[in-house]
Formats: structure tokens, sequence, C-alpha cells
């Protein structure tokens, strides 16, 4: 007998061009009047903020803006917004912009309505009250934040990512317009992508897929294999943006439902120790955990290299296997991504003090190996 299932996903989604423009209806449905907007300083100084302000204001809401969101988002960030929301007594929450934004929005939803600090919530399903109403507003390609249970925020006492998996985090509304994505940089839309593929790979060979994730995570591969080197070559091709967009969503609802693996067991300790970007350092791990994992699922790494464009034809199931990792590493160089953790400052010193905390990442539950302590630091150093 089959295990039991669960998907969760948002109640509505909205893709395709222009769709960033049904936000005043959407808010209007979720019966606020004062919303949040939590950003970065990036999208205002794009002036994505302002337009969205505009949006919201031409449709007579009153919107707050805090976009005082860092990279790797901290638990001193989650405080800061959500004294922002209490003392403008606002009443929901827009995040605007990629992973980063989204997660602190959900964490400062967590504390606006359950109360404590954020590091009360780190592990799976330990939040009590939901979120006030939540319109999530994707640009980047990649985190697949804007509709998934998980929220991942630095502790600062330990600089150790906490992952926060609960359902009733997941935002009411995701909303991906690619128009909101051409201005993001190569290197940005490398590495999101990256994540994305990571995303895709790792819920298709976890211990927790099933039909549902791996048909989502499969048509992911295939389109970030056919569009993200399109979309880092040209970001005005806006057709390889949607496509993008849409890749990510799919490996967002795979990763959601399925969970990960070692590659962000592992990659959260860089990021939160080196507060180093996300996409960069799961592209760099990818291929060095796909290697280790390999045998726990030869036929599913072959599937992997036909939905990224390889022919197998005539290959035993090793083989073909490989090639998907081969294939791996080669729209990764392709796409610009470094070659190494070394080049990004990871010191071999810190191997063992990020092994210890990988251990206990909730992602690496579902991993299809089960790898000890020294196997992860072999991983690390091969990375490097």
């Amino acid at each position: 007998m089959s295990a039991i299932a669960s998907f969760f996903m948002p109640v509505v989604s909205l893709l395709g061009e222009g769709c960033v423009k049904e936000l005043p209806d959407r808010v209007k449905s979720l019966k606020a009047t004062k919303p949040l907007l939590i950003t970065d300083k990036g999208m205002t100084a794009l002036g994505y903020s302002q337009k969205i302000v505009q949006l919201l204001e031409d449709a007579g809401f009153n919107c707050v803006v805090f976009d005082e969101t860092v990279p790797n988002p901290t638990d001193e960030n989650v405080v800061a917004g959500a004294k922002v929301y209490q003392d403008n007594h606002c009443d929901m929450l827009i995040s605007l912009g990629g992973g980063s934004a989204h997660d602190c929005c959900k964490a400062v939803g967590i504390i606006v309505t359950n109360g404590g600090v954020i590091s009360d919530y780190e592990g799976l399903d330990q939040v009590v009250q939901a979120l006030p109403p939540y319109v999530a507003i994707n640009t980047t390609a990649g985190t697949a934040s804007e509709m998934t249970r998980f929220t991942i925020i630095t502790n600062t006492s330990n600089h150790v990512k906490m992952a926060i998996v609960d359902w009733r985090v997941t935002p009411d509304v995701a909303i991906n317009d690619p128009v909101l994505m051409i201005d993001m940089p190569p290197a940005l839309t490398a590495a999101t992508g990256m994540d994305a593929l990571t995303h895709a790979v790792e819920a298709y060979v976890s211990t927790a897929a099933n039909p549902i994730t791996d048909a989502c995570a499969l048509q992911a591969i295939q389109l970030i294999g056919t569009n993200l080197r399109k979309a880092v070559a040209r970001g005005d091709d806006l057709e390889a943006r949607d496509a993008m967009a849409y890749a990510q969503y799919l490996a967002g609802m795979a990763f959601n439902n399925a969970s990960l693996g070692y590659v962000h067991a592992m990659s959260h300790q860089l990021g939160g120790m080196y507060n180093l970007p996300h996409g960069v350092c799961n592209a760099l791990l990818l291929p060095h955990v796909c290697e280790v994992n390999m045998i726990a699922r030869l036929e599913r790494f072959a599937d992997i290299a036909v939905a990224l464009g390889e022919n197998i034809e005539g290959l035993s199931m090793r083989d073909a296997a490989k090639l998907a990792i081969k294939s791996i590493r080669a729209l990764s160089k392709d796409v610009g991504i470094p070659k190494n953790l070394t080049e990004l400052g990871v010191k071999k010193k810190d191997i063992e003090e990020m092994v210890k905390n990988a251990q206990k990442d909730v992602c690496a539950l579902t991993n299809p190996r089960k790898l000890t302590d020294e196997e992860v630091a072999a991983v690390y150093r091969s990375a490097l």
C-alpha cells in the first residue's frame, strides 16, 4: 500500500504577462484595507515598489512599505518588519521580490499572529495561528518561495539558517508576472534558475516523491534545460522569462510537497555562515550530491537526463544516470556559475561545523541516501 501524500500550494496563482495588474482585486477579495508591502532596497531602486504602491493607491488602498529586507533575511530583520506592521495597524501582507522578501514576509506574518520569536517555529508544523491575508509577488525565477510552505531565516546568534516548514505560511495568492523579471541581471538569472533546477531534481529523487510531484519536477527540468540559457543570454526575452517563471513554479509545486535533500541541507549552512547567495551554493553542490545519491535512484537520474535533452539510447542505466550529472554541470558552466566554493571564500576549517548543522536540517530527512558525517564532509570538500 502506498504512503499517504499531502499536496500544498496557494489558493490562487496568477501567471503570465501583466497578471500583476490583478493585485488590487485580490487585495479586495481578502477583505484588507491597509497592506504592508515587504520588499528590499533593490526593488525600490528599480521603481517596482512604487509601482505596486501606486497600483494599490489608485484602487483606494493605503499601503505601508518596509523595504529593509536583506539577502538571507535574519531574525533581526523579522523583528523590524513585525514592528512596522504592528505600529501601522496593518491588516495584510504583500511581499515583492525574490526568496528573501518572501521569506522575511512569511516570518513577519508568523510573529504578528503567533507572538514569540521566530526561532520558536523552526522545524515542521510549529505554527499555531494562521498568518494575516498574504499575497506574494515574485520577481525572480528560482526560489518559488512565493508559493511554498517553507521560510528560511538566519539565526544571528549562531549563524544557522533555520528552516521553518508549515502549511500555514503558504501565501493565499501567488503572482508570477514575467514583466517584473526582465530587469534581473544575468548572474541573478543564472543563480535563481539553477536554484529552481535543484528544487526539481531534489524533489524528483526525494523519498517523499509521488506521481503529482514527479510530473511537476520533470516538466520543470525540461523547461529549465530549454530556457535558462536563453534567459541569461537575453534578459528581455519575454518568452524565455515566462517559461522560467512557470518552471520555477512547477519546481516549487514539486519540492513544496516532496521536500528536498542534502543539497539544500548543506547549502543552508553556507548561506548562514558566509552569507552567500543561495542559488549559487545550490548550483555548486548539486552535481556533487547527485553523484553520491545516484546509486539510490539510477532510473530517476536517467529520467532527468532525458528531461534535460540528452539522448540515452543504447546506454546502460548507470551511464544514463551519469549523463544527467554531466548535463547539469554543462548548464551550470554555460550560465556562468563560479567553479567552486573556494572562489566564494569557503574554508576547510568550517566544514566540521557545517556538517553538524546540515545533519540537523529538515531537508536532509528526504534525501534518497542516508549519509554519514564523513560522507557529508567529503561532499563539501569535493566542491571546494
